[in-house]
């Protein structure tokens, strides 16, 4: 059985993502090595990755020698750094502005879990009064989370520059206060 895994903000490629966002590598060759290597670590090619846009800051030739290297199915909802990814579209299973996501999960009342996947954060989402989750990237880790909102960064620099999985998506919303409200319905 594969596992679901989410992630953004890679940048592979982006010599100033270094600096920008204070990351612990002292090249790009390095950055982009460690990275491809935690990738690898917690998926498997079987698995399915739906990643939240801002591949690679780098030509297509390198961020295609990148992805081959990347086991797992990947899903690509764009960002505003995907012209390189783009331009290896083949190696995405699809590539999609936003994406609803259903996940089946017997540990919910409803037997399914929705997700909103989109690369930025947004305020309001579909079903959200009704526990649907949110993911985005984008921000690396700026944006201070809501621990009343079922909504979170899912961004490399927010998770040791690895990728999480759906149940540890599932292990942080369930830390957060959010509770269901019957009397809203969502517009």
């Amino acid at each position: 059985m594969s596992n679901i895994f989410f992630s953004s903000d890679h940048h592979f490629g982006h010599q100033n993502i270094i600096s920008f966002s204070d990351r612990p590598f002292s090249s790009v060759e390095e950055m982009d090595e460690i990275m491809i290597q935690k990738w690898n670590k917690k998926i498997s090619s079987s698995d399915s990755i739906y990643y939240l846009g801002d591949f690679g800051l780098c030509k297509p030739d390198r961020l295609r020698e990148i992805l081959k290297q990347l086991n797992g199915n990947i899903y690509l909802i764009k960002g505003n750094h995907d012209k390189s990814a783009l331009s290896c579209k083949n190696r995405f299973e699809w590539i999609k502005d936003y994406y609803e996501l259903k996940i089946t999960d017997s540990d919910n009342d409803e037997k399914k879990q929705r997700l909103v996947l989109f690369h930025y954060a947004i305020k309001q989402w579909n079903y959200k009064r009704a526990g649907s989750f949110h993911l985005y990237g984008h921000s690396h880790g700026n944006i201070i989370d809501d621990p009343h909102e079922l909504s979170f960064d899912v961004g490399v620099d927010c998770h040791n520059y690895y990728p999480i999985s759906y149940t540890e998506v599932k292990e942080k919303m369930a830390k957060k206060t959010w509770k269901f409200d019957s009397s809203t319905v969502d517009l």
